[in-house]
């Protein structure tokens, strides 16, 4: 078994469809990284979901003006897992919020756990959720080919800004966490 929790990020259909206008063009490779990664954490595999609050307030009311397809609530199809990932979810934590370092992760996690990081989107939630969770004094790793970005500039800049945080982040393959060589 490899060491640590593995947090899929936001594999939704919202990211998934290509007529979504929040659509991640790389979403299909992301997925064959984690499908890959599932097996290795068995149970230890938390996936996230992103979800409109009820009412948005502060920046997030400006936020949703920009998104108005957005403002659903958690149970509109577009917030819920792929079909494959929806089936294999066993655990599941929901925050309004880019970030999904929250105490729920937190605790599946624990104070001195390591976080493995897969999913989307590479430069807004994984990101997010990288650097508050290494904010917190959690060792992180983030696959970087179980990821992906709104595009392929974003990923790769995103995956830059992640390795700068080294030793606390570090961007690694999904061969690297397998412990696979070659």
């Amino acid at each position: 078994m490899t060491a640590g929790l593995l947090a899929v990020i936001d594999m939704q259909r919202v990211f998934a469809e290509p007529g979504s206008p929040w659509a991640t063009p790389r979403f299909a490779r992301a997925a064959e990284g984690v499908r890959r990664l599932l097996p290795a954490y068995g149970e230890r595999v938390t996936f996230t979901r992103f979800l409109a609050p009820d009412r948005p307030t502060g920046a997030w009311r400006a936020y949703y003006e920009q998104w108005p397809f957005a403002r659903q609530p958690p149970h509109a199809p577009l917030w819920q897992l792929t079909d494959e990932f929806a089936a294999v979810a066993a655990h599941t934590v929901d925050a309004p919020t880019f970030g999904k370092w929250t105490p729920e992760l937190a605790a599946r996690v624990g104070p001195e756990g390591r976080l493995v990081l897969a999913g989307v989107s590479t430069d807004c939630c994984v990101l997010s959720t990288a650097l508050a969770a290494a904010d917190a004094g959690i060792e992180v790793r983030v696959a970087s080919d179980a990821c992906a970005g709104a595009d392929d500039a974003s990923h790769a800049r995103a995956l830059r800004v992640m390795d700068l945080y080294r030793p606390l982040v570090r961007v690694v393959s999904v061969a690297e966490l397998l412990g696979e060589t070659g």
